[in-house]
């Protein structure tokens, strides 16, 4: 047991479950989820000696104090706090506190910034390019990763829940799981659904040991794991982008990107992206907004 005390560990393993069963969040922000309220129960009972149930909003405050001590972000902070909020929401609803002590705890400002994103005539350039996929199983692959990213804007965890009959080659679509268990239907163009018909017809001629249902396989045949997902963008994005950030989340934002600057309706982009509400759609307005300035800047003759 990591926990400090028994009784931390009792609720806390009540609250990952009803986020598990009822709320039906991803193992991921699960397993995130417990390490932040395992460092927040081992923090109180090591500076106040107290359980979370007993800490108020100054013990919380002095918690956050020691996190920036420590130099971790506003981002860090805000997601750490985010999962207290959930916690004692819960609780608060379940009779084990009499008050919520996270409504008077204020968040650090977290700097806003613009979501980095690779720009189409780039993406054209890499996924056309004839000198940068050989004629392997695991080319295409790669390629169809990137082409299904940039593509369908779905998120990495998406990808790799995909099966072969996640495909509706007929009608055009893909069916992916989304967060908290929620599906959506995602329109495929007509050239990446061309693409992903040759890569099935490839992979059921693969001699795999391992023979998988999943869409998207290792070079044994096995699921594809996040990891693997991510160094096949990183790598790919190193020929045509000069950012930092390289990741699959990357080509998620060019999507969005793409479609906002193309005059797509916000809402539409919204239901595409599979967000829960409109005020995370809204980021990428930015990046619009920035592009009409540059634009403005290099054509208006007084700019």
């Amino acid at each position: 047991m990591t926990f400090a005390t028994a009784r931390d560990h009792m609720y806390t393993e009540a609250f990952l479950s009803y986020l598990q069963y009822e709320k039906r969040y991803a193992v991921h922000t699960l397993t995130a989820y417990r390490k932040d309220l395992d460092d927040y129960c081992l923090y109180l009972q090591e500076a106040f000696d107290l359980t979370a149930e007993a800490a108020l909003h100054n013990e919380i405050r002095s918690y956050v104090v020691s996190l920036m001590d420590a130099k971790r972000s506003a981002v860090t902070i805000n997601r750490k706090l985010s999962a207290l909020r959930s916690f004692y929401k819960f609780l608060l609803a379940s009779g084990r506190i009499a008050k919520n002590p996270m409504l008077l705890v204020k968040a650090p400002v977290v700097p806003k910034k613009l979501p980095v994103f690779v720009d189409d005539r780039k993406m054209d350039q890499l996924l056309d390019g004839t000198d940068i996929f050989d004629d392997t199983f695991a080319a295409r692959r790669d390629r169809l990763v990137l082409e299904l990213l940039f593509g369908t804007g779905m998120r990495l965890s998406e990808l790799t829940g995909l099966n072969e009959n996640s495909a509706d080659l007929k009608n055009g679509m893909i069916r992916v799981l989304g967060k908290r268990s929620k599906e959506r239907l995602i329109p495929l163009t007509p050239a990446l659904a061309v693409e992903l018909e040759k890569y099935l017809a490839e992979k059921s001629m693969q001699n795999f040991d391992n023979k998988s249902n999943a869409l998207i396989v290792t070079n044994t045949g096995t699921r594809a794991y996040a990891r693997l997902v991510y160094r096949i963008v990183n790598r790919y994005l190193s020929y045509v982008s000069t950012h930092d950030k390289k990741s699959p989340h990357v080509l998620r934002h060019s999507f969005a990107t793409g479609l906002l600057n193309r005059g797509a309706d916000l809402n539409a982009i919204k239901e595409l992206l599979g967000h829960s509400s409109l005020a995370a759609t809204q980021v990428y307005t930015h990046n619009s907004v920035e592009r009409l300035k540059s634009i403005y800047k290099q054509a208006h003759p007084k700019a």
